[in-house]
Parts: structure tokens; C-alpha cells; sequence
């Protein structure tokens, strides 16, 4: 088992930032890809950026390269998406995910473990 907990989102005006927080419990982390995964209202839940727990590789959706910036904490166990220039339709909630590390074609992944969700909501 991986308990995953987020934190960190919120009401912002388009051009902001937010940080979202992920507390992954449990050993051997440096076995799992963490992901973030967010659904809008009305829409499939999408992949939005994913990470190598053992080396911090990163990998992306187009729509988020250059605002978003995934990462993690070995120390602290938990993972961030920081976003940046955050706009109406990043309007979601906002899940992190994990699974144990099979490459790193993070959106075909099948979750196994999940986040409770966050809501992210841009005003224009």
C-alpha cells in the first residue's frame, strides 16, 4: 500500500501560481512512477506530468510544458506540481497517482495507487 495525500490547491485568478503537494507513505519508494492526473468538469481525467521516484526523470502533456514543473522530495516522501501561469482551463481536480516504475510512458499507465483529489479552479 501507498497512502497518498494532496494538499495545496485552491481559487487563484488566471496568471497565478499554486504548488499542489503529494505525501506518499510507505518504503521503497524509489520503486514507483508518481503522476499527476487531473479531470474538468464534464471531460475524461487526463494525464498532466509524471516522475521517475529513483532518478526524478519528468515527463509532460504538451499543454502544461513550460508553465508546470513536476518534482519530488526524497527526504520528505512527497511529491509537487508547481503551476505556474495557471489558466481557466486548468480548472480541475487535481490527482496524484503511483504505480510501481514499468518505463516511463507515464500516460498509458494503470494507477494503482490514488490521491483523495484537490480542486484547482482559475478565475479569468
Amino acid at each position: 500500500q501507498v497512502p497518498l495525500v494532496e494538499s495545496g490547491g485552491g481559487l487563484v485568478q488566471a496568471g497565478a501560481s499554486l504548488r499542489l503537494s503529494c505525501a506518499a507513505s510507505g518504503r521503497n519508494l524509489g520503486r514507483l512512477g508518481m503522476a499527476w492526473l487531473r479531470q474538468a468538469p464534464g471531460k475524461e481525467r487526463e494525464f498532466v506530468a509524471g516522475i521517475t521516484w529513483r532518478d526524478g526523470s519528468t515527463v509532460y502533456t504538451d499543454s502544461v510544458k513550460g508553465r508546470f514543473t513536476i518534482s519530488r522530495d526524497d527526504a520528505k516522501s512527497t511529491m509537487y506540481l508547481q503551476m505556474n501561469n495557471l489558466q481557466p482551463e486548468d480548472t480541475a481536480v487535481y490527482y496524484c497517482a503511483a504505480a510501481l516504475y514499468a518505463g516511463d510512458h507515464y500516460e498509458e499507465y494503470q494507477w494503482t495507487y490514488w490521491g483523495q483529489g484537490t480542486q484547482v479552479t482559475v478565475s479569468s
